[in-house]
């Protein structure tokens, strides 16, 4: 692959889950509210504050993916909040559509998060100095 083919695909990649964390971290806070985010994870057997840090990490996170700042740091901790996910779904089976959520989806992301770790931020990124991480 060319590097300008690499370049792109990155920016590509990063607009694309930089995107779906910033939805995603959105709708935790506009629509399901911190301390519902926060309730829901205590369902689960995890801390409470463990919501707040998702929301942080799924808003910022995705800002700094869409910037093209720190892609490497943040694409791997994305790799591990997805595949957490992919172990907390995976009791309701494949298809996220199912009643709780599957895991194909988180799995998928965890995949294109390792995958953009791999390639760093591109060129054609707010900081272009990240791929030397």
């Amino acid at each position: 692959m060319k590097p300008y083919q690499t370049d792109i695909a990155s920016l590509l990649l990063r607009i694309a889950l930089g995107a779906m964390f910033l939805a995603h971290g959105l709708t935790k806070l506009l629509v399901f509210t911190p301390n519902g985010t926060a309730q829901y994870f205590e369902s689960l057997g995890l801390p409470g504050f463990v919501g707040y840090l998702t929301i942080v990490f799924e808003i910022g996170g995705g800002v700094l993916l869409l910037l093209g700042v720190i892609t490497r740091i943040i694409s791997s901790l994305a790799v591990i909040q997805m595949i957490v996910i992919s172990f907390i779904h995976s009791v309701n089976g494949w298809s996220f559509s199912n009643a709780g959520g599957g895991w194909e989806y988180p799995a998928f992301m965890a995949l294109s998060a390792f995958s953009l770790a791999l390639l760093g931020s591109g060129r054609f990124s707010l900081l272009f100095k990240d791929t030397k991480y």
